[in-house]
């Protein structure tokens, strides 16, 4: 099959290059000549372990193309994924200007019979919309059969996920469209379910807000730690043991951000209130987490009262590790409040420091290694669990910072290994009562 992915941001670039993996021809168009110059030339665009040495292993193979023309990617295509952006509006819903544009593309260019899959995150009833818009604009001899494609891949394991996924759902009314899909993906032995298309867009958001409702309750129990004088750790551990409950997304720290759970609760919620349900839960959720992100410098003001002048390393930028993204990252909320309370902040990322830079620029300085951001340093401000970060030697802090004070959002260190040290440590649920606990057994 000739095979097109539109978008080359994550989803659009993993799906493409994964789909040469399998030995497809694969055509990526964008938009944004700077970026398909960027690609044709071997350069990724994202930062995604593993992602460059494919891009360069199936471009030496000619099975994959970028363009900017929509002609050359969708004249003569069999099979087309739509994997465009489709950021938040001022309201939280969805803005569909991006994926308007592509399907409007798509319907002016296509020449023969074409199955069009959204991988796009979208509201329920958008791809109904889309088959209407692409008839109302292709000529009636024209079969055009629309599929719900959505991807559940996670940055920093995006390609693992595509090859070794949980699931991958089909959604269409399209029995003929439905097989042509099972057969491209039969070969990742991954479980494929078939559903109408209004559930397939409908799984995806479930998804994630069920995830995200997991982050916010974990954190509402260790704010409850705290006050107790019990170990979130432990608490997580033992619940996370219970099938029913499962271990994964129970990890308490300052709260989840990226591309998708922030913009997909918010959508969510906003679809509900349409149909007049008022999504309360949700809305709980999102209230948490936006709580969440301002509790590494609410910490670090009750340990040390004012922040102007004080010299503090940020370390982790993104929003989680292995990934450059920075959207809806925790630490844009810190920095914020750090700039307001005019500290001297210092801030470290493995990847992220140029997304970072362009926001704030030379209000804050960069640092090439933890230990420079560390150096002559007030306190610390662990924002993301990279492995640098957690396998950072506890020493170092003690030997490099003024004062060795750790405000650790995502909990990297074990409270028994911080107790050989000369450190004073706030962490996320385990209060100091906690702490003490440990350090008498």
């Amino acid at each position: 099959m000739r095979i097109t992915v539109v978008g080359t941001g994550y989803v659009g670039l993993i799906t493409s290059i994964c789909l040469c993996e399998m030995g497809h021809t694969v055509t990526n168009i964008d938009i944004d000549d700077k970026r398909i110059a960027q690609l044709k030339n071997g350069r990724s665009v994202i930062y995604e372990p593993g992602l460059q040495q494919l891009l360069e292993n199936n471009l030496k193979e000619r099975r994959l193309l970028f363009t900017i023309d929509p002609r050359i990617a969708y004249a003569q295509a069999d099979l087309i994924f739509i994997a465009v952006g489709t950021p938040e509006n001022p309201d939280g819903t969805a803005n569909l200007e991006y994926l308007q544009e592509a399907v409007y593309a798509i319907a002016s260019h296509i020449e023969k019979d074409v199955i069009i899959c959204t991988k796009s995150t979208v509201p329920v009833g958008t791809n109904e919309k889309i088959a209407e818009m692409i008839k109302d604009m292709t000529p009636s001899h024209l079969n055009v059969s629309i599929v719900s494609n959505p991807e559940f891949l996670r940055e920093g394991s995006a390609i693992n996920d595509f090859f070794h996924g949980d699931r991958i759902v089909i959604g269409t009314e399209d029995e003929k469209a439905a097989a042509v899909l099972q057969e491209l993906y039969a070969p990742l032995k991954t479980e494929i379910m078939v559903t109408d298309t209004r559930s397939a867009e409908m799984i995806k958001y479930a998804s994630n807000a069920f995830l995200a409702t997991k982050i916010s309750f974990i954190n509402e129990i260790a704010a409850i730690c705290e006050k107790v004088g019990a170990d979130i750790s432990q608490v997580a551990n033992g619940i996370g043991k219970d099938k029913r409950i499962g271990s994964s997304f129970l990890k308490a720290g300052i709260g989840y951000g990226g591309s998708c759970f922030p913009k997909d609760t918010k959508a969510l919620v906003q679809l509900a209130g349409h149909v007049d349900h008022p999504f309360e839960l949700l809305e709980a959720v999102i209230g948490v987490n936006n709580r969440q992100h301002t509790l590494a410098v609410a910490k670090a003001k009750e340990a040390v009262g004012e922040l102007a002048g004080k010299r503090i390393a940020l370390l982790g930028l993104a929003f989680k590790p292995n990934t450059d993204d920075i959207r809806e990252a925790p630490s844009l909320t810190i920095l914020k409040m750090l700039m307001e309370e005019n500290a001297d902040v210092i801030a470290f990322d493995p990847a992220a420091v140029l997304n970072i830079q362009s926001i704030f620029g030379n209000e804050i300085q960069y640092a090439e290694n933890i230990n420079e951001a560390l150096k002559d340093a007030d306190l610390a401000i662990i924002a993301t669990e990279w492995d640098q970060i957690t396998q950072f030697p506890l020493v170092q802090y003690e030997e490099l910072m003024k004062t060795p004070l750790i405000i650790d959002g995502r909990n990297c260190y074990s409270l028994s290994d911080i107790e050989r040290h000369s450190i004073t440590y706030i962490s996320v649920g385990r209060s100091p009562h906690a702490q003490s606990a440990i350090a008498r057994v």
